[in-house]
């Protein structure tokens, strides 16, 4: 178990110091629940409340909060307290899953697959004909890499993902578990006598830049043809889908739950509220937000943040919102 001094935590969070205590912080935990030998953070003025009662020794706080540090605890004043617990949160964080050797003897490694130095490929993995793994990649057991696909170096493929033929993978990305990386799109015909759907054949690719995370359960489909695109810095959350032909700039956020429809393009920054679900052929200009649970019928301009159903300016969702409520009353 790790053990850190105030000292030393402040040392890596560079804030302002205020109180003294004897403890040593061997641990992080929500102000409700910590003990004394814990640290909590506050980064919002309704917390602050809390901290009488709270048994933690050690509150990390947003300089522009006020706040007492008690008796035998401390209060270390920083710019933004959820940097801050991103810092402590890599120095106590448990150590990656076990493995006992680099390449697993289980794993179904094709003799066209290169695999660079220092990665290590997990029991139970499947890498295809003409892979190319980069330097320090980790596959977690169960991950499939069909053939021709490129992966950066220092990625990490979590258990049960899949990620199909030709997809390229930049360096430096998380794939959580069962994420699905370029299954076909979901394209449909009626059949020339009316009797049924014809399947339209999708032969594209997926190209995925530096520093992406696509979390739990997620699917990025291939592009019907060219390439589904996600830009340097996405960061996607659980069960999100992204459809056949999308291209995402640099930094977008979606949360969980929501969904671009074929064709959807974001620019730099855009971000997607959860259960939130984008038209296809939806341009969504770069900085824009589109509010949790709206449908996004038509193409939002740069900065906007839209809401509801259909998607709207927010203000004008919110005074429409009003309105309904008092005419209800």
């Amino acid at each position: 178990m790790k053990s850190l001094t105030i000292q030393e935590i402040n040392t890596i969070i560079n804030g302002a110091v205020l109180g003294e205590t004897a403890h040593t912080i061997t641990g992080l935990e929500q102000i409700q629940k910590a003990n004394s030998n814990q640290a909590t953070f506050i980064g919002n003025r309704k917390y602050a409340a809390m901290w009488p009662d709270s048994k933690a020794s050690l509150a990390i706080v947003n300089d522009i909060i006020d706040l007492e540090p008690g008796n035998n605890r401390v209060i270390i004043k920083v710019k933004n307290a959820d940097l801050a617990m991103a810092k402590l949160l890599e120095v106590f964080a448990p150590p990656a899953p076990y493995f006992e050797t680099d390449i697993h003897p289980t794993a179904s490694i094709d003799a066209s697959a290169t695999i660079g130095e220092g990665s290590r490929v997990g029991a139970g993995c499947y890498v295809g004909k003409d892979v190319v793994i980069g330097k320090g990649v980790i596959l977690y057991p169960n991950v499939t890499i069909f053939d021709e696909t490129t992966i950066g170096d220092h990625t990490t493929v979590w258990s049960g993902t899949v990620i199909r033929e030709r997809s390229v993978i930049g360096s430096h990305c998380i794939f959580h578990i069962n994420v699905s990386i370029g299954a076909d799109g979901f394209g449909y015909r009626p059949s020339d006598d009316g009797r049924g759907l014809i399947k339209i054949p999708h032969i594209g690719n997926v190209v995925i830049g530096n520093q992406v995370e696509i979390g739990a359960n997620s699917c990025v489909d291939r592009g019907k043809f060219s390439s589904t695109i996600l830009g340097d810095g996405c960061k996607i959350d659980n069960l999100v889908q992204i459809a056949h032909n999308c291209i995402l700039g640099r930094s977008c956020i979606m949360a969980g739950s929501s969904g671009l429809a074929g064709s959807v393009t974001l620019g730099d920054g855009v971000m997607i509220g959860g259960s939130a679900s984008i038209k296809d052929h939806t341009t969504i200009h770069s900085g824009a937000t589109v509010g949790a649970g709206s449908g996004v019928m038509n193409d939002v301009a740069a900065g906007k943040t839209v809401l509801g159903y259909p998607a709207t300016d927010s203000r004008e969702m919110l005074k429409q919102w009003v309105a309904l409520r008092k005419l209800t009353r």
